[in-house]
C-alpha cells in the first residue's frame, strides 16, 4: 500500500534543499507550498510564483496549482504556463512531480522572455524601415501616375481659370473708368496741368538782352523825323 504521506514529505524535504529560500511552506496538511520561479536570463529576467496543494492520492492524481505574482509576463503566457504545468502533471502520475513540472516552466519562461526580446527587436527594426522609408519618400517626390497627374491637371486648370477670371475682372474695371473716376482715383493727375504750363514757359522765345546794350547810341528821333518825311 502506497503511503502517500511519507511520499509527499520526503517530496517536499528535497525540494527545500534544491530551492533553498525559494520554496515557502504554507501549511502541513494539506500539504501546501509556493515556489518562485524566474528565467535564466538576467538581463532580461521575467518571474511567476507557483502555488502546489498535495491532494491526500498525490503522486497518484495532480496536485492543485496556481500562478501569481508573476512580473514582465502577459496574461496570456500565464495561461499557457498553467497548460504546461497540466500537461506535465498528466505525464508524470504515480511518480512525484513538482520537480519536474517547476523544471519545465523555468524553461517555458526562458522561451518567453527570448519572444519577447525577438517581438521587440522586431518592432524597433521595423520602426527604423519605415522612418527611413518616410526619409527617403521626401527626396523622391510624389511619383506620377495617370491618376496623381490628372488630379494635379484638373486643379492646375481650374486655377489658372480663376486667375483669368480675376484679370478679366481688373481689366474691365479700368477700361470703364470716366475721366473724372481716373481723376478722382489717380492723384496725380492733379498736378499734370501745372506741369504742362511749366513746360510751355521752358519752350518760349527768349531774349538775349545783350543786344539792347547799345540803345543810347542811336539818334532814333532823327530815324523817325525821315520816316516821316
Amino acid at each position: 500500500m502506497t503511503d502517500y504521506e511519507e511520499e509527499q514529505a520526503n517530496e517536499i524535504e528535497a525540494l527545500e534543499c534544491i530551492y533553498a529560500g525559494e520554496l515557502t511552506i504554507i501549511s502541513d496538511d494539506p500539504h501546501c507550498f509556493t515556489l518562485h520561479i524566474s528565467s535564466v536570463d538576467e538581463e532580461d529576467s521575467a518571474s511567476c510564483t507557483a502555488k502546489f496543494t498535495y491532494t491526500p492520492t498525490y503522486p497518484e492524481e495532480a496536485p492543485l496549482m496556481e500562478v501569481s505574482d508573476y512580473e514582465n509576463l502577459e496574461d496570456d503566457q500565464i495561461d499557457s504556463l498553467l497548460d504546461l504545468m497540466k500537461e506535465q502533471a498528466a505525464e508524470n502520475l504515480g511518480m512525484v512531480m513538482v520537480f519536474t513540472i517547476v523544471s519545465a516552466v523555468q524553461e517555458k519562461i526562458h522561451d518567453l522572455v527570448e519572444e519577447t526580446k525577438s517581438k521587440k527587436f522586431d518592432e524597433k527594426l521595423a520602426a527604423i524601415r519605415k522612418q527611413e522609408e518616410e526619409e527617403k519618400k521626401k527626396f523622391e517626390g510624389t511619383r506620377v501616375t495617370v491618376e496623381t497627374f490628372m488630379a494635379w491637371k484638373q486643379k492646375f486648370d481650374a486655377e489658372m481659370a480663376e486667375i483669368k477670371k480675376q484679370q478679366g475682372k481688373k481689366e474691365k474695371k479700368v477700361k470703364g473708368f470716366t475721366g473724372y473716376e481716373l481723376f478722382m482715383t489717380d492723384h496725380s493727375l492733379d498736378d499734370s496741368d501745372m506741369k504742362f504750363f511749366e513746360e510751355e514757359e521752358e519752350e518760349a522765345v527768349k531774349v538775349d538782352e545783350s543786344l539792347f546794350d547799345n540803345m543810347d547810341d542811336l539818334d532814333l528821333d532823327a530815324e523817325l523825323d525821315d520816316l516821316d518825311t
